[in-house]
């Protein structure tokens, strides 16, 4: 389950979020950017104790905003790396609850983040088992990511997460495009950590898909 979920990193999915309040904003931010920390620049080992603290941060931020999106969208995300980093028989577990809050930012606001909830669903879709260990489902997940990207056509996420999508069902040639406009993507102010860590992930997809397509 380690392996599968290791690549849940939604971490550099947000790129604004106007509908909040300067103080919701700062703590969305503060999140946002711990969650970067822990992802690219912690040792491997230190990741799941570290991701534990921030969902606790994460959930308490939920449910005293419960009718914000963008708190619901990233109390998944913290949820699914913190099931990446733990692995173990309780990382099912940490996935589902994390689909639940991204289905629930859809419920309040699809375009909250410039869809970053289906980003991030397409992905736990793409990423989790399928029946009878899990709810994984790469045709789901493919509707999902084109619905991401139908609101996000240049995000370094949300082409980042299609590229693999692309890899993972064998079309290279696809996938090749997507990933290189990825590598395009415009920097965001204040996710540097983010932005380089994901560049790092799509230039090392890159690599596996030139090699297949020889």
């Amino acid at each position: 389950m380690k392996k599968i979920l290791i690549c849940l990193l939604f971490g550099a999915l947000a790129q604004s979020a106007w509908a909040l309040d300067d103080a919701d904003q700062q703590r969305l931010t503060g999140i946002q950017q711990s969650w970067a920390h822990i992802q690219y620049e912690l040792p491997e080992g230190q990741r799941a104790d570290a991701f534990e603290k921030l969902a606790a941060q994460a959930s308490a931020f939920k449910q005293q905003r419960q009718s914000v999106a963008e708190a619901w969208i990233w109390s998944g995300i913290v949820k699914s790396s913190w099931a990446g980093a733990a692995g173990g028989i309780g990382a099912l577990g940490k996935v589902k609850d994390a689909k639940a809050d991204l289905e629930q930012a859809l419920a309040l606001d699809p375009k909250a983040l410039q869809g970053s909830a289906y980003t991030s669903l397409g992905a736990l879709y793409d990423r989790v088992p399928g029946w009878p260990l899990g709810f994984g489902d790469s045709d789901k997940a493919e509707q999902l990511l084109q619905q991401a990207l139908q609101l996000n056509p240049n995000g370094i996420d949300s082409l980042y997460f299609w590229g693999d999508h692309l890899y993972r069902q064998k079309r290279y040639a696809e996938a090749r495009v997507a990933l290189q406009k990825a590598l395009q993507a415009a920097p965001r102010p204040g996710r540097e950590t983010a932005d380089a860590g994901r560049r790092k992930e799509i230039e090392a997809l890159l690599v596996d898909v030139n090699k297949k397509l020889g």
